[in-house]
């Protein structure tokens, strides 16, 4: 029996076949892992805007429920925002901006409070994205009330 004459000469791969196999598989990674990073930032970016809204909703809520003005924290040095000592991080490479009315603010940190009435001092954050993707979250002093206007990298 002679092996060669039983053998199939189409079983198996061509060297060329498994190259252009190869060559697809790192196209379709150099496309996507962009992509995940990207969506990744995304994700980041909508948690972020996400909590510091929640947190100023939450302070102008309990003022209004405890009786008493409560502070909301934006220290841009530290990417930190908080209610008392509830303090949370931003996520890194992002940045923070803070206006603020100047009587309320402490050392570089600044400071919406909201009252008891439901009233507050008002105030802007710019929070900004790495690819220059950004929200401003205005606080009104009048009724408390908490808007965002989103902007793009210029």
């Amino acid at each position: 029996m002679n092996l060669a004459t039983n053998r199939n000469p189409g079983a198996g791969f061509t060297m060329v076949e498994l190259l252009v196999a190869i060559a697809i598989v790192g196209l379709l990674m150099a496309v996507s892992v962009p992509a995940t990073l990207n969506f990744y930032e995304s994700v980041q970016y909508r948690q972020a805007v996400r909590d510091v809204i929640t947190t100023l909703g939450t302070a102008r809520q309990r003022a209004l429920d405890t009786g008493q003005a409560l502070d909301v924290a934006f220290d841009p040095e530290r990417m930190t925002f908080g209610l008392g000592d509830d303090q949370q991080p931003l996520p890194e490479g992002f940045n923070l901006g803070v206006s603020t009315a100047a009587e309320v603010n402490r050392k570089g940190i600044g400071i919406i409070r909201f009252y008891p009435e439901g009233n507050s001092s008002g105030g802007d954050v710019v929070l900004e994205s790495p690819t220059g993707r950004g929200v401003r979250i205005s606080v009104d002093w009048l009724l408390g009330g908490v808007s965002q206007e989103t902007f793009d990298a210029p």
